[in-house]
C-alpha cells in the first residue's frame, strides 16, 4: 500500500466489528454549529457487513453496480438529514475566515454569482445545494477546526451501507417504487423543487431524505468498473483520485426518476454541471447546473490524529 493510500485508509477507517458496543457514547447526539444556535442530529451507524451493488435480477440495474461484493464497514455517525442552507450559511458568512486559499487556514467560500436556490427556498431547513465536492469538504474542514471533531463526506460504501440499513431489496423499504413518495422527494411528487429536510419517513436507521430531495456527494472517484476491481470482503474501501471529475453522487434528487433513487444506483458528476458559470476560471465552489446536489456529514467513531486529519484534507482539497 503506497503512502497516499495508507493515509486514506487510516483516516477513513474506524473500529470494525464491536467498537460501538464498548462505547457508551455511541448514540444519537446533537452537534451545535459553531457561531449559531443551529444543531444537526448525528445518528449512530453500527459496524457490519453488506453486499455492495445490486443483484443481476434487480429491475433498473446498471452495469456499474456489479458484481456485488461483500464489504465490511466500521462504525460511524451520519447526519440524520442533509446539511441545510441555514447550517452552511454560518460557514459561508464567517467573517473570520481567509478570502484566499491558505495552507494554514480555512478559506471562506466565494460569493455566489447568481441565486443558486432558484427560488426553491432558503432559510428554515431547506437542504444546501449547488455546491461542488470541494465546497462540501471545506465545510467539513471548517467544522473540524471549530469543534475539534473530525467530520467528512461518506465514502460510497458507507453511504450505500447506511442507506440499505440491513436490507437487501431495491429500496430500503422494499422493491415497489410506488412506495417512494412516502420516503423521498423525486420527479413524481416534488413539483420541480427541493423541500425542507425531514418531511418524509426515515429509513430503518433514522436517516431522512437519504433518497431524493437532493443527491449527496461521496468521497469516491467514479469508476464504472470499481466493483469489478474491488476484492471481496474488503473493509472500508474508498477510491481516491485527484481529478475533479467524475465523482460518485448517491441517492438521487428532487428531479430524479425512481431508478436513480435505488440504494445501489450510482450517479457520476459531470462538467456540464457548471457549464453556465460566467467566471474565468470557473468557480470550484458552486455549480450553476447542479441544483439537486447536496451532502450530509459523517463522523468516524475512530477519530484520526491531528496529523492524519491534516493529511486527509491536503489529499482531498489540495491545500
Amino acid at each position: 500500500m503506497n503512502k497516499i493510500a495508507l493515509v486514506v485508509f487510516i483516516v477513513c477507517s474506524g473500529f470494525f466489528a464491536s467498537a460501538q458496543s464498548t462505547n457508551p457514547d455511541f448514540k444519537v447526539y446533537e452537534q451545535t454549529i459553531p457561531g449559531s444556535s443551529l444543531k444537526t442530529n448525528m445518528v449512530p451507524i453500527p459496524a457490519g457487513s453488506f453486499l455492495m451493488g445490486s443483484s443481476n435480477s434487480e429491475a433498473g440495474r446498471d452495469v456499474d453496480e456489479g458484481p456485488q461484493k461483500k464489504v465490511n464497514i466500521s462504525a460511524f455517525w451520519m447526519g440524520a438529514t442533509e446539511v441545510t442552507r441555514d447550517q452552511f450559511d454560518v460557514f459561508y458568512k464567517d467573517e473570520t475566515l481567509s478570502q484566499n486559499d491558505d495552507v494554514d487556514a480555512v478559506t471562506r467560500p466565494s460569493q455566489q454569482y447568481i441565486d443558486l436556490t432558484w427560488g426553491m427556498g432558503k432559510e428554515g431547513g431547506y437542504p444546501f445545494n449547488s455546491m461542488s465536492q470541494f465546497a462540501a469538504l471545506m465545510y467539513c474542514k471548517w467544522l473540524y477546526t471549530k469543534t475539534g471533531i473530525f467530520y467528512r463526506l461518506p465514502t460510497e460504501a458507507e453511504w450505500e451501507y447506511a442507506c440499505k440499513a440491513g436490507t437487501t431489496t431495491t429500496y430500503f423499504f422494499g422493491n415497489d417504487a410506488n412506495n417512494l413518495p412516502e420516503y423521498g422527494w423525486f420527479e413524481k411528487n416534488s413539483e420541480g423543487k427541493y423541500h425542507k429536510a425531514g418531511e418524509k419517513k426515515p429509513n430503518p436507521w433514522g436517516l431522512y431524505d437519504i433518497v431524493g430531495n437532493v443527491s449527496e456527494w461521496t468521497l469516491d472517484h467514479y469508476d464504472e468498473k470499481s466493483l469489478q476491481k474491488l476484492a471481496d470482503n474488503t473493509t472500508d474501501p474508498v477510491n481516491h483520485n485527484a481529478e475533479m471529475y467524475p465523482k460518485v453522487v448517491k441517492g438521487g434528487g428532487y428531479d430524479s426518476n425512481a431508478k436513480l433513487l435505488r440504494s445501489a444506483a450510482r450517479i457520476k458528476s459531470d462538467p456540464e454541471w457548471n457549464k453556465r458559470d460566467p467566471q474565468i476560471p470557473q468557480s470550484k465552489w458552486w455549480f450553476t447546473d447542479a441544483p439537486s446536489v447536496g451532502f450530509r456529514l459523517v463522523r468516524p467513531v475512530k477519530q484520526p490524529t491531528s496529523k492524519e486529519a491534516e493529511d486527509f484534507f491536503k489529499l482531498y482539497l489540495g491545500i
